[in-house]
C-alpha cells in the first residue's frame, strides 16, 4: 500500500519538549499515521520539507482515559516520530510543507 507523504505526517506536535529539541538538538517533532514505520516517515519529511534527515526515533503513545458523567471512554493511540535533521540543513518551520 502506497502512501502519500501528506498521509504519513499528519502534524506537528508542538510543546515545550519538542520546542527545547528543536533549539537544542535540531529535531523536529511529529505526529504520524499508526501504520508508518521510520523508513517511511524519513522519506516524507524529506519530500515534504526538501531537507536530508538524519536520525528517526518512533514512540507509540496509549490513548487516555477520559469521563463524561458517567460514560467512560478513551482518546484514540497514536505514533509520534523524532525526526534529527542533518547538520548543514537549515531548519524547517512548521508552515511551509502545509
Amino acid at each position: 500500500m502506497k502512501k502519500d507523504a501528506y498521509q504519513i505526517v499528519l502534524r506537528p506536535v508542538i510543546t515545550e519538549k519538542s520546542t527545547r529539541l528543536k533549539d537544542m538538538n535540531r529535531e523536529i517533532c511529529f505526529e504520524v499515521d499508526p501504520r508508518a514505520n521510520k523508513n517511511e516517515v524519513k522519506k516524507a519529511v524529506e519530500k515534504l520539507f526538501k531537507i536530508k534527515v538524519d536520525t528517526v526515533r518512533i514512540q507509540n503513545k496509549q490513548g487516555k482515559m477520559k469521563r463524561v458523567g458517567r460514560n467512560t471512554g478513551r482518546t484514540k493511540h497514536w505514533k509520534k516520530a523524532y525526526v534529527r535533521i542533518k547538520q548543514g540543513e537549515k531548519m524547517i518551520e512548521y508552515f511551509e510543507a502545509v
